[in-house]
């Protein structure tokens, strides 16, 4: 059985000679006996696979299309009707063949990243370089890359420099300039210059490996709108079957009840959502976003808040410090501060290590973490605090004059850090961020795709929050809030009856990503906040927000034409066939595999969706 059904194709070009000859021997020969025979071949040769499928499907108790043809197609060689009984199996089996080539070019986005992925690395070994499977690289393992060569494995840079083609995982051309200490990618291509790297992650948990892994996932997904298709496929055949058998017992016309059989088919129904869901992945991932499932872009289609972490996400995540006043002046303090602030992650510590510099190896430190509020720690026994206003105000007084200059920072729009040892304030730090290029432009644009509301919710101060605000044009803006609180406004926004899209990088986002209708993590950003995310703009840059919000339009879009077109193909056919006398099973069939391909077709227009374009 697993044999027949692997040459379909075969048999349908069987099936096809067969009635060419059936056709030669009536037209030419004029033989009737010869007609018949080849037709009545050729509907037994074409019938077989549908048959076994019929019979599996049976088993499992599921009513399928493949039942209703086999049914039909026997009850046509009862009556008979050898022409039709061989034209309707070789058109549903020529359709399955042009469905599942269709498909094929729909899915093409999965199979370019499966050829894309290394299997190969040069690694370094007892002073000598081989050439081992990317199964055999381990994390820490040092490697070459080549001029022109693909990058392996994900990795730091050792030695040397080169521009690196990241369009693999972030859908953009412009190549990266990538040195000493940069973060480079497998999967990616070394365009101008050789490097040596050392291995950070291998296998599944590469960028690489993560992104192939999301887009297999999320084309097996279904969404609401398929599973309920599926529901209604399951009621759907039976009824058509049993509604075949009445119109049969009571015209006593069984070639009126066979018609029904095939007209009344669903396949158009069946494959027409799955296949604007396959589509939209397929073009998504090409534009470096990653989406975790068709029922995304359902939801992604209905939002109307649209909630903004700021730093990472509107900034660029890489502050500096633009100002800052040591009122206690010492290179012992100023250990201590870039000791504990080296313990964290966040972006703003990571400017003030930069700043100050680690003139000692790096200890670990026993440190607290103050959710959304900073660090303490204690240093040769010393308490030190290293933090925003609200952790330094929970444990020590401000005097009026550091009180002042944090006024003064503010106005000009910094990051206030604050540092502070045993109970004397030893440090103020100002601290700005880089407002993105492109957000701007993303914000208008996701106005223009019918967002209402724009919204930053951050943990830092609100004259920070605000200037980045308005210079944006964003509708609001919430400021020094903890990661619990934003879990909190997200509720707020739905209980309100909004569907909230939240976008974030950190750590802290990832509650408010999971809690949100639609969670939007940028993919340089914490691998929980990825995780958790339900897409992934994997270039990090938010010039793909509003390609995936419009996207996402264009998929329901595209989903809901198909089932008009799907249904109306069935209720042309059926009344066709009660008030016209030129309906007939075969036409029937090649209408109903004609709907398929204009279904297919139709979805398959997702994979040169545009939105700057569109726009």
């Amino acid at each position: 059985m697993q044999k027949i059904n692997q040459r379909k194709t075969h048999i349908m070009i069987g099936s096809f000679i067969l009635i060419i000859l059936g056709f030669t021997s009536k037209v030419i020969f004029k033989s009737k006996s010869g007609f018949e025979l080849f037709m009545g071949l050729a509907a037994i040769i074409a019938i077989t696979p549908i048959f076994i499928q019929a019979i599996q499907a049976l088993k499992v108790r599921v009513v399928s299309i493949d039942v209703l043809v086999s049914i039909a197609v026997i009850a046509a060689l009862i009556i008979q009707n050898y022409e039709e009984a061989a034209i309707v199996p070789f058109l549903f089996l020529f359709g399955d063949y042009l469905e599942k080539k269709t498909l094929k070019k729909a899915r093409s986005a999965i199979e370019e990243l499966l050829l894309m992925s290394p299997k190969t690395a040069l690694r370094y070994f007892d002073g000598n370089v081989e050439e081992v499977s990317i199964e055999d690289v381990k994390v820490g393992d040092q490697l070459l890359v080549k001029t022109g060569s693909m990058i392996p494995v994900d990795g730091i840079i050792i030695q040397g420099d080169t521009h690196v083609d990241e369009s693999s995982i972030t859908g953009e051309s412009i190549p990266h300039y990538k040195e000493v200490d940069s973060r480079v990618f497998a999967g990616t291509l070394a365009i101008d210059g050789t490097i040596q790297m050392k291995a950070t992650q291998v296998g599944d948990d590469t960028v690489f490996g993560k992104v192939i892994e999301m887009v297999i996932d999320a084309q097996d997904s279904k969404s609401e709108v398929e599973r309920f298709i599926d529901r209604f496929s399951k009621y759907y055949t039976p009824t058509v079957l049993a509604i075949s058998l009445l119109v049969g017992i009571i015209t006593r016309n069984l070639e009126l009840a066979v018609t029904i059989l095939v007209l009344g088919c669903p396949g158009a129904l069946v494959i027409g959502v799955p296949v604007s869901s396959v589509s939209g992945i397929g073009n998504a991932a090409k534009h470096g976003v990653l989406v975790k499932g068709s029922e995304v872009f359902t939801r992604l289609s209905k939002a109307d808040v649209v909630i903004f972490d700021k730093t990472g996400t509107l900034t660029t995540g890489k502050p500096f410090v633009d100002r800052n006043i040591y009122y206690i002046d010492t290179p012992k303090y100023r250990e201590y501060i870039a000791m504990i602030e080296s313990q964290s992650t966040h972006p703003l510590a990571q400017a003030i290590v930069n700043e100050i510099g680690l003139s000692k190896p790096l200890m670990n430190v026993d440190t607290i973490s103050h959710a959304g509020r900073g660090f303490e720690g204690n240093i040769d026994g010393e308490r030190i605090l290293v933090g925003n206003q609200s952790l330094i105000a929970s444990n020590y007084e401000i005097p009026n004059h550091i009180l002042d200059d944090i006024k003064a920072f503010r106005e000009e729009g910094c990051s206030i850090v604050l540092a502070s040892v045993n109970e004397s304030i030893v440090a103020l730090f100002g601290l700005k961020d880089t407002i993105r290029t492109e957000s701007k432009k993303q914000i208008r644009a996701l106005h223009k795709l019918g967002v209402a509301k724009t919204v930053i919710l951050s943990g830092d101060h609100q004259r920070a929050v605000t200037a980045v605000q308005e210079e944006l044009g964003i509708d609001e803006s919430i400021a020094e809030l903890l990661p619990n609180e934003k879990s909190d406004i997200v509720k707020k926004y739905q209980n309100e009856g909004y569907n909230v899209v939240f976008i974030g990088d950190g750590i802290n986002d990832s509650p408010s990503l999971a809690l949100a209708d639609i969670g939007i993590a940028m993919g340089l950003g914490s691998d929980i906040a990825i995780e958790t995310a339900d897409a992934v703009l994997m270039n990090s840059k938010l010039e793909t927000l509003s390609h995936a919000f419009g996207l996402s339009k264009a998929v329901t879009r595209n989903m809901v034409e198909n089932i008009i077109i799907a249904i109306g193909i069935v209720i042309f056919l059926l009344i066709s066939l009660i008030f016209s006398e030129w309906m007939n099973m075969a036409l029937g069939m090649l209408i109903h595999e004609g709907s398929i391909l204009i279904v297919i077709l139709n979805g398959m227009r997702l994979l040169k969706y545009d939105n700057n374009k569109y726009n």
